[in-house]
């Protein structure tokens, strides 16, 4: 029986509860509700609310939970069911005193259960909408896995191959990574992150995390501010335009200032200058790290730098929780900075529709799949549709392609009946048993129509030291699997079978953690035990295919020279080997065009179409001496951005521009025939770049500003127009101000950034 005395502390702990809770009467206006709980917050609980963090060996779930009933969590992330969400959910909202809801986040890049092709191959299609799919389905089946959030798009500018993170993103260019990264944020966020299959974007590494020096993860970038702004800083800012509601910070230091430190980045650029209004997050560990950097003498020190520069959300370290109580004390910190974090942290959970629903994405018990991995979960036909268009067709000599599905097929390399490798780096909750290999995808092709001879032909690489980093972040789950056999023994029986075949298709490329966070390389050529492999394969005379399996751009001399033809496929996710071989046998028309330039060698090394006009250029079938170039190899990329064949055949002609001279404020329009004059139905890219011949200051050779892809039936002829307008030329001046200078400017249309046709007009004062 309870006494008078307990049923007046329990009358006193309910009115409390009941006052130190949202109030739903609020929820109509974002303002006022958030303004209303953060009144009511303690400082240790606002200070929870900054803390994103995940279970594991050091934070059981039932331990996690008592963290979160006592405040002192904002999210997790890497939580990915349902019955792991919902106790945890239940702690937040129903035993903690303020009754915040969780976030869940997720590293959801390039799919979900269902993988798409990397960013890289996503990037290749030149297709807006297939992207868009991509991260809509991404979404819904990650949403109907309780995730609020997810840690992409990537949208580092990449021009050195080195860096292995290149695979995430979308290539070298300003224009066409900033177009994909508003795709990517429609399809995550579908027009609102409230919605129960939407996902709030995170815009990442913010900033300029792909110039890292050397292509070295993590090194440092120093830059001017020009170049910033002109090359590096506009597809975050697409993103953000086009409604990212976060914004994952960068590893790297910025001109000095590492990223979660950096007040002028966070405060002055970020928040002032662009009108960001949602939730910053750090990078794992980034808070803790600024003590390498040398730009912190301790911990607490560590986390006040953070939070004033405007870090809002700390993933994965304890330094707020642990140093932000003392920081307030001592007045190092004020309340309102904690406020300022706080507010945005509460706004994002807001407008992912938590504080209506805090169980929007993890439903009902009864509701829960069955199977967390079953097939039937996954989307395979926008996945297989969305790897065809990602393919470049890099080299198609004597129409070695399509194959036909007669006779007899050798398929050979490391990479041919790989499930993990197909699906790529970052593959979130892909599963590999799930993934179609290239093996199996043309089994399924040809049926009983032809034979299909396979060897595996080689390891991946030989190089011990190799295998053993790949594999050490995943304890006894190795990825990299090694054929124990001789290396010739294994060179031998793929000779055997090509030798009985018609045709040989190879394939070859890079393990997927060769493509990863820190598998940065000073070497771009395939593997040696690859090439002797594929050395051997030339010698048989039979006709020799390449498949390509890599996440970043590989030097392929030898491979252009000697294969017949060469197919860049990236890692094509969960439905590639099917998507694969759809291309390989023709039932799809390759169309996809190259968002980063091959090189020819490393030390040619940055090799980006875009590069600064310069005094003395090299000039194509003049003497090089004297001019800025390598005089011992050919000069240019090995493949240009933009570049990419198909199984027909497409020819541009009369390039008109409806004026030679342009007003500013007004447009004119440049058109171009485009002709299939081949004998299949295809999809040309019409690409546009356009060159200022004389400015203030140095400016590209020629960048792209727009492109249409449009199907063509074999003869058919479509008129494909660009608007140029004022604000497609201008840029940031060396005072950075964005200007768009009175004079000459080059347009150029071409199907790739090197064969173009030309036409001038001139920009009126």
């Amino acid at each position: 029986m309870k006494t008078p005395w307990m049923l007046g502390l329990l009358a006193g702990l309910a009115t409390s509860t009941a006052w130190a809770q949202p109030n739903p009467a609020l929820l109509g206006s974002k303002g006022a509700f958030i303004a209303d709980v953060l009144r009511q917050m303690t400082l240790d609980e606002k200070i929870g609310q900054l803390r994103l963090i995940s279970f594991g060996p050091l934070m059981p779930a039932p331990k996690l939970a008592e963290e979160v009933a006592a405040g002192r969590v904002g999210g997790s992330f890497g939580v990915v069911s349902r019955p792991e969400q919902r106790p945890l959910q239940e702690a937040a909202t129903q035993r903690s005193r303020m009754k915040i809801p969780l976030l869940f986040a997720y590293d959801v890049v390039h799919g979900h259960r269902t993988t798409f092709p990397i960013g890289l191959g996503l990037a290749s299609s030149w297709d807006l909408e297939a992207v868009r799919l991509s991260a809509r389905v991404a979404a819904q089946e990650a949403s109907a896995d309780g995730i609020d959030f997810t840690f992409a798009p990537t949208v580092d500018i990449a021009r050195d191959p080195r860096w292995g993170r290149t695979s995430e993103g979308f290539g070298e260019d300003p224009y066409l990574v900033s177009q994909m990264a508003r795709a990517m944020v429609k399809g995550f966020q579908n027009d609102s992150a409230a919605k129960p299959d939407s996902l709030m974007a995170s815009v990442k590494h913010f900033a300029l995390y792909g110039a890292v020096e050397g292509g070295r993860d993590y090194n440092i970038v120093d830059m001017s501010p020009m170049r910033m702004y002109n090359d590096y800083l506009p597809p975050y800012r697409a993103a953000i335009d086009a409604g990212s509601g976060g914004v994952m910070l960068a590893l790297n230091a910025v001109n000095g200032v590492p990223a979660a430190a950096n007040t002028w980045l966070l405060q002055d650029l970020l928040r002032k200058d662009w009108g960001f209004k949602g939730v910053t997050v750090s990078d794992h560990g980034a808070i803790a790290e600024l003590l390498h950097h040398g730009v912190a003498r301790d911990e607490a020190e560590a986390a006040k730098l953070a939070i004033k520069a405007g870090v809002d959300m700390s993933m994965a370290d304890e330094l707020y929780i642990k140093e932000l109580p003392g920081l307030v004390k001592s007045g190092q910190v004020s309340e309102a900075e904690i406020d300022n974090a706080v507010r945005e942290v509460l706004g994002a959970k807001y407008d992912m529709g938590l504080f209506r629903n805090p169980f929007l994405r993890i439903g009902k018990t009864e509701d829960d799949p069955a199977e967390l991995k079953a097939d039937s979960r996954l989307h395979r036909a926008p996945a297989r549709d969305v790897a065809r268009k990602s393919m470049v067709l890099l080299e198609n000599r004597n129409r070695t392609l399509p194959l036909r599905k007669t006779g007899t097929i050798a398929l050979v390399g490391p990479l041919a009946d790989s499930q993990v490798d197909i699906l790529g780096a970052w593959s979130a909750q892909g599963v590999p048993a799930l993934a179609v290999t290239l093996r199996q995808g043309m089994a399924a092709a040809i049926g009983d129509k032809a034979r299909l001879l396979f060897a595996r032909g080689a390891n991946v690489t030989e190089d011990r030291s190799i295998v053993d980093y790949m594999n050490y972040p995943n304890g006894e789950a190795q990825e990299i699997v090694q054929d124990g056999r001789m290396p010739q023994e294994m060179i031998d029986e793929a000779v055997a079978a090509a030798k009985q075949a018609d045709v040989v298709v190879a394939a070859v490329g890079e393990s997927r953690g060769m493509s990863h966070e820190s598998s940065s390389r000073t070497r771009l050529d395939l593997p040696e035990s690859q090439q002797a492999l594929l050395k051997a394969l030339k010698a048989t005379g039979k006709p020799l295919v390449l498949v390509l399996m890599n996440g970043r751009p590989l030097t392929l001399g030898w491979e252009k020279a000697n294969a017949d033809a060469m197919l860049e496929t990236w890692f094509a996710g969960t439905e590639g080997g099917n998507a694969i071989a759809d291309v390989l046998f023709g039932d799809a028309n390759p169309s996809g065009k190259l968002p980063i330039s091959l090189p020819r060698s490393v030390g040619q090394i940055p090799t980006y179409y875009n590069f600064p006009r310069l005094g003395r250029p090299f000039t194509p079938g003049k003497p090089g001496n004297y001019t800025s170039q390598y005089f011992d190899e050919p000069q240019g990329a090995l493949y240009p951005f933009g570049y990419g064949l198909s199984y027909t055949e497409f020819t541009l002609s009369n390039l008109v521009l409806s004026s030679r001279k342009l007003r500013k404020g007004r447009t004119l329009e440049a058109s171009v025939r485009v002709k299939n004059s081949g004998d299949r139905a295809g999809d040309a890219v019409v690409q546009l770049y356009i060159q200022d011949v004389v400015a203030s200051v140095v400016r590209p050779v020629k960048e792209l500003k727009g492109f249409r892809k449009l199907l063509l039936q074999p003869g058919e002829t479509q008129v494909v127009r660009f608007p140029i307008g004022e604000t497609m030329l201008s840029f940031y001046n060396q005072q950075l101000k964005r200007v768009a200078e009175p004079g000459t400017f080059n347009v150029q249309v071409g199907l790739d950034s090197r064969d173009v046709l030309q036409e001038s007009f001139e920009l009126l004062p």
